[in-house]
């Protein structure tokens, strides 16, 4: 559909990172972006960059997204907010697992509940899930981080037959290392040595360019519904088997 059919977005964990440089293109695109985050500052610098409204709001408070969209038609929803701990499922405690859950899929989900009968009633309508190649692809630690993309991933899907026979679509976007903060948040590193140990020397996607692959699923013609874009550096590779040898792993059992 062309941008012209769409009014209104709503775009969380829109205060930094992918979710700053997606609203902010749907901004330019003419849309009325309403961003949910909860860094005061972050989304006040996006307002003042192109205008969109800001919600101090915590994704894992479901009255507050539920007040928050009350009073809005919401026709494009970009679920982008998300949060990782360092760690597998041996070195998580409960806070680890819960706010994971509740921020990368309860949060999608109930935003999804609240706004799709709307898109459906319209007959007009975009989801956008942010996921991660974590969700596809095992890599070392980080558990629940991979089980709540993988899950959001088999919720982008189920959408798309939730909304059939109308004209919803449903686009998950699938990064691998895109250049943001979230290193520096898992990792507990000043932003600078984490550039520098994740980002130096490497080649990776920039925020804008998740925008640009949001910006094409939603201009796509009605109906064309692009359903995953899988975005990595060149050079990252997200598959590989490892088996590990006898010395690396002596026998435990005598």
């Amino acid at each position: 559909m062309p941008f012209s059919d769409y009014k209104t977005a709503l775009v969380t964990g829109a205060s930094t990172g992918m979710g700053y440089a997606i609203a902010e293109r749907l901004a330019r695109e003419g849309v009325t972006v309403h961003g949910v985050g909860r860094n005061v500052e972050g989304l006040q610098k996006l307002a003042d960059a192109c205008g969109a409204i800001p919600h101090v709001v915590d994704v894992s408070d479901t009255a507050a997204l539920t007040e928050l969209v009350s009073g809005l038609e919401v026709d494009i929803l970009v679920n982008n907010a998300g949060v990782s701990r360092a760690g597998n499922i041996l070195s998580s405690n409960e806070f680890d697992i819960d706010e994971q859950i509740d921020v990368n899929l309860r949060a999608a989900l109930q935003l999804a509940r609240l706004t799709l009968p709307g898109m459906m009633a319209r007959n007009r309508g975009h989801i956008v899930n942010i996921t991660s190649i974590a969700g596809h692809y095992e890599f070392g630690g980080h558990t629940v981080y991979h089980a709540t993309k993988a899950a959001l991933h088999t919720v982008s899907r189920q959408l798309r037959v939730d909304a059939y026979g109308k004209d919803v679509r449903v686009t998950e976007i699938c990064p691998g290392r895109i250049e943001t903060d979230i290193f520096a948040k898992v990792q507990k590193l000043d932003p600078a040595e984490a550039h520098k140990r994740f980002f130096a020397d490497f080649e990776c996607p920039k925020p804008e360019d998740i925008a640009d692959a949001v910006a094409f699923a939603i201009a796509a013609p009605h109906y064309v519904n692009v359903g995953m874009i899988e975005i990595m550096p060149t050079l990252q590779v997200p598959g590989g088997l490892r088996t590990g040898t006898r010395t690396e792993f002596p026998s435990t059992r005598g």
